[in-house]
């Protein structure tokens, strides 16, 4: 796939007449004579050629006056790849965006996190996207609200809220703009379960503040490295595999929720108990990004099958995702604890440190006990007081530090090679320990690990070279997708991390 895929208008047409649903939010089709847009895959009968336009985001649409497809709901489709593949300035305020930062800071909030003045970012992305910070916020606004409205009974006026708008009447006329139907209508077409309610979410019984929904991908998409990774390495009292599903605490902006996901052939399940549903949208988006559900695997696949090495391996199981985080600091923190150690004695550091010092929360419904530290916490902690070597407290007190006061920022809207090269000036840390947070916390398809145990083993199973200098050079075929490559050659490995828990 190509940047500014919608500008290719033959390849937009092959794709609606075809249905595909692999280019489900790299472009939306607004139809001229219907004043409608949809997604790649819209089921009813494709327009003619000439009355499509292609733009390149639902806010591009719904700013030329274009309402969304009550069929297909394009507003619901995946995101675009491009934002979780690149580092740009457009990628790191998409990111920024999806995480609420305009909603709760304004655009000037944005500016300030992207080192850039307002006037540029908002030039930037209306030329790449059609459409401005204020516009891609409110898009989202709509979807949330959507969201909320078909699956839980709160009033309206609390809907209009939770899901970030400043007024009821603001909330009523975006969603007739966007919907071309009022509030109530939209709940009203919901299907009804015995009378009692929307058909998903919460109702008569359930547990207050929890929603239930379906979390899209494009397909193909492999649980089993996915899940595997996450419940293998899960932190006791933070995550747990319970009833085929992953759970985990999420520390959010306005409060702290618990999510369970579940694998399901054509959709995860996610099942969202908040304690303040403002943090709705952003609690889904940490969802996405830690499931890696906005990637586009035809194109990683098609690449990696290029190496005649690798292609066995695709070919028996594709759709390979690379298990992320909800929270980067978190995960950073973490990837010091398993330095050198087992995975089993990595879980065991963070759930003391979980025990003594995260933030209680009360789980109904399973084993989650604490939200893990913040940085700020961990920062108190008496080094004596870690069971570790003298270096790796060095290494785990200096890091936590540096996170707390700011000097070192790992966040989705992270500067790659910025936080690369700042994580290498600490001490302790080496190429391993800065690619592994390069690749599952901060997001960078690229990142590559020719010195990781796993990687190495599967390289001397497969013929490839043994040692980092040249396994490097052998992958540069590889890019940019080596951190799927890792995946890949860790799965020729018999660890948990590789296996759908049972």
């Amino acid at each position: 796939m190509q940047n500014g895929m919608h500008s290719d208008r033959e390849r937009c047409v092959r794709a609606v007449r075809s249905k595909d649903a692999r280019f489900d939010g790299w472009f939306f089709t607004a139809v001229t004579t219907t004043g409608i847009y949809c997604r790649a895959s819209c089921p009813v009968v494709p327009p003619k050629p000439e009355n499509m336009i292609f733009l390149p985001s639902a806010a591009a649409c719904q700013q030329a006056s274009f309402r969304a497809c009550k069929r297909c709901r394009p507003d619901t489709s995946p995101g675009s790849p491009e934002w979780n593949q690149r580092a740009d300035l457009v990628a790191r305020a998409m990111r920024l965006i999806a995480d609420g930062v305009v909603d709760r800071d304004g655009v000037p909030g944005l500016a300030v996190r992207l080192g850039y003045s307002t006037r540029q970012v908002e030039r930037q992305l209306l030329a790449e996207l059609g459409a401005g910070p204020l516009a891609l916020a409110r898009a989202q606004r709509a979807q949330t609200a959507r969201l909320l409205i078909e699956t839980t009974e709160l009033p309206m006026a609390e809907v209009a809220f939770a899901a970030g708008f400043a007024s009821v009447r603001t909330f009523n006329d975006t969603v007739r703009d966007v919907f071309a139907l009022s509030p109530s209508e939209l709940r009203a077409r919901v299907p009804r379960r015995g009378g009692a309610g929307p058909a998903t979410g919460t109702g008569t019984g359930a547990t207050p503040g929890t929603l239930t929904l379906r979390l899209p991908f494009r397909a193909p998409l492999n649980p089993d490295n996915l899940f595997g990774h996450l419940a293998a390495t899960g932190v006791p009292g933070v995550e747990e595999w319970r009833d085929g599903a992953f759970r985990r605490t999420l520390r959010l902006p306005y409060g702290h929720g618990i999510v369970a996901l579940t694998p399901n052939p054509d959709h995860i399940g996610c099942r969202l108990t908040l304690s303040d549903l403002r943090d709705l949208t952003v609690a889904i988006s940490r969802c996405r990004r830690m499931l890696d559900l906005d990637a586009d695997p035809v194109a990683v696949d098609d690449q990696l099958r290029t190496d005649p090495v690798l292609a066995p391996l695709v070919d028996k199981a594709p759709g390979r995702r690379v298990p992320r985080t909800v929270d980067e600091a978190e995960f950073a923190v973490r990837a010091v604890l398993g330095q050198q150690v087992s995975t089993a004695a990595a879980r065991t550091h963070a759930a003391r440190l979980v025990t003594a010092h995260g933030d209680p929360v009360h789980d109904p419904e399973g084993g989650l006990t604490h939200l893990f530290p913040t940085p700020e916490a961990l920062a108190e902690v008496d080094p004596e007081t870690l069971a570790m070597p003298r270096t790796r407290r060095t290494t785990f007190t200096t890091l936590v530090r540096a996170l707390a006061d700011g000097s070192l920022h790992l966040d989705v809207d992270s500067d790659w090679p910025t936080a690369r090269a700042r994580l290498l000036a600490l001490p302790g840390f080496g190429p391993w320990t800065v690619d592994v947070i390069a690749m599952r916390a901060l997001g960078d398809p690229d990142a590559f690990l020719p010195t990781d145990l796993g990687v190495r083993r599967a390289a001397q199973e497969l013929g490839l070279p043994a040692t980092p200098v040249a396994l490097t050079a052998r992958a540069a075929a590889w890019r940019p997708w080596r951190a799927y490559a890792v995946q890949y050659l860790w799965a020729t490995d018999s660890h948990p991390i590789n296996f759908l828990p049972a």
